[in-house]
């Protein structure tokens, strides 16, 4: 059933967990809440709290002066960084631009990283935080459905290079994730059915009635519902929790089930310089893909593939490449060998053998990459 209008969802990890509140219309509750997170893990007796507020052009004009109004009214001092919206701000320049920023704060150990965005604000701002001072604590308050469900739980954080997505980052747990429902009202369809995208693939990884769920109410995720939403948001963030809680540095295999559709995914945005296709278009796409290389490979049927493609086409998401991503077979083989899954350039594929449950399987070899891509 749908949740009432205040859920949360605990992340354990020992003495780095954090939680998730996932609300409705609650975003000037957010001083009291990082004011919360911060006095658990540090204590309340800092004279001075200041936070370095990051986010991007889009979001500035919409939820970032609440943030930041907010957390003034919890006795934050604030300094503030806006960065291009797009793929294109997580690269190595940026993170540049914002150690400049926080030297010139001055920052400290004792100052906090506030991420206001989408995913690339997340783990653009997290890996500044990560990295700076060797690491400073941080806190997410994603603003899309991409974010919220996915990106912004479980301490994955880093920038692309011009080869490959996110082949620069680091581990870092933040200390909570604030979750405002109310954010999605105002992204872009495109956007916000990006976001779609992820949602899916929770079900196909792990969780058959939640995927079943999802057919059964479109027509409330097409409309962004805010109770759908909410039970969406949640359920998402559970299931990340789960195998984070299991696996958080991705040393078991376990963690890997989360990049269901990514290696076919991340191949097409790098080859469109991350310009041409939204990161959750290109994972659509990425799932049908896999879908039909585990087909071919025997371990589902077409029933599953179809029920895949049928989802993904009544959330009005991509499953094919537009036409100005048509790419070459052996580019795309070439971008995958430099997966961060690629061990000695065997290619490795997180690959369903029902709805709700995938494996990591090795040895794929190219001429079956091709069929697929066929």
């Amino acid at each position: 059933m749908p949740p009432t209008e205040f859920e949360q969802v605990r992340v354990e990890l020992g003495d780095r967990s954090y939680d998730i509140p996932i609300r409705t219309d609650a975003i000037a509750d957010v001083g009291s809440e990082v004011t919360s997170w911060w006095n658990h893990s540090f204590g309340s007796d800092q004279s001075v709290r200041k936070a370095f507020v990051v986010t991007d052009e889009n979001v500035a004009k919409l939820h970032t002066d609440a943030v930041v109004e907010s957390l003034k009214a919890s006795s934050w001092t604030i300094a503030l960084a806006v960065v291009p919206a797009g793929e294109e701000s997580k690269c190595v320049r940026r993170i540049e631009e914002l150690y400049d920023d926080l030297v010139e704060m001055p920052a400290d150990r004792q100052t906090i990283v506030v991420a206001v965005g989408g995913g690339v604000v997340g783990d653009l701002a997290g890996f500044a935080a990560a990295t700076f001072n060797r690491g400073i604590p941080f806190v997410q308050i994603p603003t899309t459905l991409l974010a919220q469900v996915d990106s912004s739980v479980g301490g994955k954080t880093g920038v692309n290079h011009a080869q490959g997505k996110n082949l620069i980052g680091a581990f870092h747990q933040p200390l909570g994730v604030f979750v405002d429902t109310h954010t999605l009202t105002t992204l872009t369809d495109r956007d916000y059915r990006a976001g779609l995208a992820e949602v899916v693939k929770y079900g196909v990884i792990m969780d058959q009635p939640f995927f079943n769920w999802l057919e059964e109410n479109v027509a409330n995720i097409n409309q962004r519902d805010p109770a759908t939403l909410r039970y969406i948001v949640k359920r998402c963030c559970e299931l990340k929790a789960e195998v984070v809680a299991e696996d958080e540095r991705e040393t078991s295999g376990r963690r890997a089930i989360l990049n269901y559709g990514h290696t076919f995914a991340h191949a097409f945005e790098a080859l469109s310089d991350y310009s041409q296709l939204l990161h959750g278009e290109a994972v659509s796409i990425g799932m049908v893909y896999a879908g039909a290389l585990a087909e071919q490979l025997g371990r589902v049927d077409a029933n599953f593939c179809d029920r895949q493609s049928a989802l993904l086409t009544a959330l009005e998401l991509p499953t094919k490449l537009p036409t100005e991503c048509r790419f070459e077979p052996q580019d795309i083989l070439h971008r995958m060998a430099r997966d961060k899954k690629t061990i000695g350039n065997e290619l490795r594929f997180i690959l369903p053998t029902k709805m709700g449950h995938v494996e990591v399987v090795k040895g794929i070899t190219a001429a079956q990459v091709q069929d697929a891509l066929a």
